[in-house]
């Protein structure tokens, strides 16, 4: 079988190894569908942060079962999604039920090999199937799960003003479950085309590009000067966040996405007048894949949404770099194993 195993920033290198010999308590999976999400991207061009190389990467997974053990809930032929969230079930955040961020997490293509691969082995536990949805929703769900673990961290309720700040996938994906949940959604990014494709086709009210108009006075003339109730930062971006506070409304509350590296400052005095709350969002749980797979059966989710590019598997190492080019407006790539 075929792997392909990121060497180091900006090297690819197709791999021939041995099937995978099946494990107990694990299934093997025909690999169908791979998502490029930003992580892939950033460990491509060096900036990914706690990393190393090689690596074979890829989380965004969609298969098919053609091996497993005896098991009730699943069998050869099914196809599945995976949690790509591997947690070691005894620690704290484990047992209360936060195998989210558990203590000795390891995420498939990130800590340990991923499923950029021809076939490709995965605890039982972290299979998830519903044959009503498609291989493209499949591996779809896992990204848009990560917005929806935001958005169900903030508590929002229907009517609330939600505020995403940045418009990429997991951006975009925090955005619709927001609006699945019912809450008027703001987006904020400084991509035109990313806004527009989602003004058009989810009818969001308002959308705003900060390098083009005052933004601040843009949320309190739209809040009548209340500010939104939920604001979701999905950049990761440090001025970014820290331009985000004041977005906030009074007994708001800011839930951080994206991932920062370095320290952010705000101003005390004014977040604490706020009665502010300041959140981190890490990975997503099996509730937030359910949601997210409930709501493509119910056609709320649309997979044409959000996958904008198709490769085949073997076109990756040639094409992957055009994927990082701002002029092919990228939302998300799809590698198809067909």
């Amino acid at each position: 079988m075929k792997q392909l195993i990121c060497l180091e920033p900006g090297s690819w290198e197709f791999q021939e190894i041995n099937f995978p010999k099946l494990k107990p308590g694990f299934a093997i999976l025909k690999i169908r569908r791979i998502g490029i999400c930003g992580t892939d991207l950033h460990a491509f061009e060096g900036t990914q942060p706690f990393f190393s190389y090689p690596r074979v990467l890829g989380h965004e997974l969609a298969g098919e079962i053609v091996d497993i053990e005896a098991h009730s809930a699943f069998q050869k032929g099914d196809l599945v999604t995976i949690v790509p969230y591997y947690s070691c079930g005894t620690c704290r955040a484990c047992e209360t039920g936060k195998t989210n961020c558990c203590t000795h997490l390891q995420v498939a293509g990130v800590h340990v090999d991923g499923g950029m691969a021809e076939y490709f082995q995965v605890p039982i536990r972290n299979l998830m199937k519903d044959s009503a949805l498609s291989l493209d929703e499949l591996a779809l769900v896992e990204p848009l799960s990560i917005g929806a673990h935001g958005i169900r961290r903030s508590h929002m309720k229907s009517g609330d003003r939600v505020l995403v700040v940045g418009a990429g996938p997991i951006g975009l994906g925090a955005a619709k479950m927001a609006q699945i949940a019912g809450a008027d959604v703001i987006l904020m990014d400084v991509n035109d085309h990313r806004l527009s494709h989602v003004h058009d086709k989810w009818g969001i009210s308002l959308v705003m590009n900060p390098l083009k108009e005052d933004a601040l006075a843009t949320l309190k003339a739209y809040t009548n000067d209340q500010m939104p109730e939920v604001v979701i930062d999905a950049t990761g971006s440090a001025k970014a966040i820290e331009n985000s506070f004041p977005y906030m409304s009074h007994g708001g509350i800011f839930v951080l996405i994206g991932l920062q590296l370095q320290a952010i400052s705000f101003s005390h005095p004014e977040f604490h007048k706020r009665e502010g709350t300041l959140m981190s969002s890490r990975n997503a749980t099996k509730e937030d894949f359910q949601w997210v797979m409930n709501s493509m059966k119910s056609g709320q989710i649309q997979a044409s949404d959000f996958i904008s590019h198709r490769l085949a598997f073997d076109q990756v190492p040639a094409e992957f770099s055009g994927l990082l080019d701002p002029q092919n407006r990228v939302i998300k790539a799809m590698i198809s194993m067909d």
